[in-house]
């Protein structure tokens, strides 16, 4: 007869195997979907699918503009802006660049050093005017947050949007690193810029670099130039913040910078 203790070591094995089973075979359906995509145009993504119902929870509405624009018929002045911007090693990494996330990494750890300090600051303030009988503040001071920066690659940015959620985990940066290593394996630079292209937030609702020309420039992804394409490029990183004042200073500036760069860069 089989003691307890065998008996748990079984069950433990079980329940293993069945969690490895099941991750080897979430693996192959990504592999599966990816090798699809060399010859189907994905129909959404992850990300877009949460946006619909975040929208359709908080609007009751859902304004969405989206249309598919092939590689061809987008703008080279696009395509070299967003890599200029994005990616500048687009043409020549393998998917992820270690020597960028080393250096994000750095600049999180000193920037979450420099929230420690003014958060223990203020607290320390706030008990001081305690203890001296001062008049508490009408409110409490604001915590300085840290905006997280990331070295992630187009490669990995589109493996992200195309299959994962948000969250800022290990086992989600892990994922994403597998996805990317498969995109990079089954697609081509020009067709992982081309899926890229067409499913990437450009503001609420607009996805895709057509939706986006139409919807800043009343133009289309294979007419807009240099300028132009670095303003969409620009409001990438935070499309929904600068979709309010796309002719701000900052845009304006940081669009010359990029235009500065595009004819350094190598398109696949």
């Amino acid at each position: 007869m089989r003691t307890l203790r065998e008996l748990l070591h079984s069950h433990v094995v079980r329940i293993g195997a069945l969690l490895l089973l099941s991750a080897v075979a979430l693996q192959l359906y990504f592999l599966l979907r990816i090798a699809l995509m060399t010859v189907i145009d994905p129909q959404s993504t992850s990300f877009q699918r949460s946006e619909i119902w975040r929208l359709a929870v908080e609007q009751h509405q859902v304004l969405w503009s989206q249309e598919w624009a092939d590689y061809a018929r987008t703008s080279d002045h696009l395509k070299r802006a967003v890599i200029a911007s994005e990616d500048a090693r687009f043409a020549e990494h393998s998917g992820v660049e270690w020597d960028a996330i080393e250096k994000a990494w750095e600049r999180n750890q000193r920037a979450e050093d420099r929230a420690e300090r003014v958060n223990a600051a203020q607290e320390q303030r706030a008990k001081k005017a305690t203890s001296t009988g001062r008049p508490a503040p009408a409110a409490a001071p604001k915590k300085f947050e840290v905006k997280v920066v990331g070295g992630s690659t187009i490669s990995q940015q589109l493996a992200k949007n195309l299959f994962l959620s948000g969250e800022r985990t290990a086992v989600r940066k892990a994922q994403e690193f597998v996805i990317t290593f498969m995109l990079e394996a089954c697609l081509s630079k020009q067709r992982i810029l081309e899926i890229y292209l067409n499913n990437v937030e450009w503001g609420e609702g607009v996805f895709g670099a057509q939706a986006a020309a139409r919807h800043y420039f009343r133009s289309d992804a294979a007419r807009l130039g240099p300028a132009q394409a670095a303003r969409l490029a620009v409001m990438l990183p935070a499309p929904k913040r600068f979709e309010k004042r796309p002719g701000s200073a900052y845009v304006s500036g940081r669009a010359g910078t990029v235009v500065a760069r595009m004819g350094a860069v190598e398109l696949p």
